[in-house]
């Protein structure tokens, strides 16, 4: 079978359990991105099939679960929802969360920075942008075969993501004033939030899904900013739940106003 970049493929070796992008082919070695999952990954080209990839109409689903979850009554109060700083590594991945924010009515700006790049470049545009909400993700992964959940060496941009976290802490150390959301597939949750983080993933080294870190974030920026969020609640909007996302209870970001 002839396939070229940007086919959608599943892999015969996996049982076909996640759709990829195809990103470059290098003879028989073919290398992948996941289509809704924030992982990266190779193969050899025989173990490839086509496939059809729908990953709007997943999104269109994501989307109007999050809007159902949204009790406001708009014919009373005006709302002024959290501002949103998103950092990613995938360029891909940040123009669906942009697109998801914008469908909800949630002010985001979002820059792709490579994971190793983001300590380095993330204070002045902490500074520029002034958000309540700081997303810091990209890829991640973690490396079985070391056998050490615990040491930065077996993943693969944790370390990274740390580094970025604490630059932005250096800013604003207080937790309720500036919430952080890092990670991204098979991250080292418990170093990330022992480094600042509010919500991180991935609890069980699992893969996540690229809308997850928005799904929290949007949630944050439209809870109200004088009341704890549902924490349990928020996290089960994502693709895999507490394997995948956790975090800390908090505040939203969100002013309710009177009258509208």
């Amino acid at each position: 079978m002839n396939f070229k970049v940007g086919d959608t493929v599943t892999r015969i070796s996996h049982q076909h359990d996640i759709l990829f992008k195809i990103t470059e082919i290098d003879k028989d070695i073919v290398y992948l991105k996941g289509v809704d999952l924030r992982l990266l990954a190779d193969s050899n080209i025989d173990d490839l099939v086509k496939a059809e990839a729908d990953n709007k109409m997943e999104d269109k689903k994501i989307i109007e679960t999050n809007l159902r979850t949204l009790k406001m009554d708009r014919n009373k109060y005006f709302y002024l929802p959290g501002k949103i700083l998103h950092i990613d590594g995938d360029e891909e991945y940040l123009e669906r969360c942009m697109s998801f924010y914008d469908s909800l009515g949630v002010k985001a700006n979002g820059l792709t920075l490579a994971e190793v790049e983001m300590s380095n470049k993330i204070m002045p545009l902490v500074k520029e942008f002034r958000p309540d909400i700081v997303v810091i993700t990209g890829h991640d992964a973690y490396y079985a075969k070391k056998n050490d959940k615990k040491s930065l060496d077996s993943y693969q941009n944790t370390a990274n993501f740390i580094a970025a976290i604490k630059e932005v802490r250096k800013y604003e150390k207080n937790q309720d004033k500036l919430i952080i959301i890092a990670g991204a597939c098979q991250s080292n949750y418990e170093e990330l939030i022992k480094a600042g983080a509010n919500f991180a993933s991935s609890p069980k080294r699992i893969n996540i899904h690229a809308l997850d870190p928005a799904i929290i974030a949007s949630s944050l920026a439209l809870a109200d900013r004088n009341q704890s969020i549902d924490l349990i609640g928020m996290i089960e909007k994502t693709k895999y739940g507490s394997d995948g996302m956790g975090g800390i209870i908090t505040n939203g970001t969100m002013y309710v106003g009177y009258p509208r």
